[in-house]
């Protein structure tokens, strides 16, 4: 009987800070130009703001704060990319997309040691692009259930 083949998986690429990351595009809902943030009083400083989406309310996150680099600066390139879980939506501002890409399950390699504890808790491994830039690849789905988002949650909900 043949091993099974390693299954592609479709990843959403975008760039924070000049490195390049991606997310599993099933866990991606849409990506929509930067439109007008609504700051929240006492917030964590990964909160970016709010947005009204079509009638909801969305809170969007600064993915590079979360992960525990510099706070993202908008500019022209800089989009929302609006990430489902089972029961929420969130926004997360990135710098600039870049490709849809395919890489093989197989080619994912587990995160190099040294990685910080706030990017680490999503990254689930980087898989190299022609064999020489490296590609960050997240797990969204531990955002939902990571404790900062519970706190959070616990917070704003009573």
């Amino acid at each position: 009987m043949a091993a099974a083949e390693p299954e592609e998986l479709r990843l959403v690429c975008f760039f924070l800070h000049g490195r390049e990351f991606g997310v599993d595009i099933r866990s991606v809902k849409e990506t929509i130009i930067l439109r007008p943030l609504t700051r929240v009083f006492l917030t964590p400083d990964w909160v970016a703001g709010i947005i009204n989406l079509r009638g909801d309310v969305v809170a969007v996150v600064d993915l590079a704060r979360f992960m525990g680099l510099p706070r993202t600066h908008s500019g022209d390139d800089t989009r929302i990319v609006l990430a489902r879980g089972k029961t929420k939506t969130a926004g997360f501002l990135v710098d600039k997309l870049s490709d849809v890409r395919s890489v093989s399950e197989g080619a994912i390699r587990p995160p190099p040691p040294g990685v910080s504890e706030d990017g680490g808790e999503l990254l689930r491994g980087v898989v190299s692009l022609d064999g020489v830039r490296p590609l960050a690849v997240l797990d969204l789905n531990r955002l939902w259930v990571s404790d900062r988002i519970k706190q959070f949650e616990r917070r704003v909900n009573g």
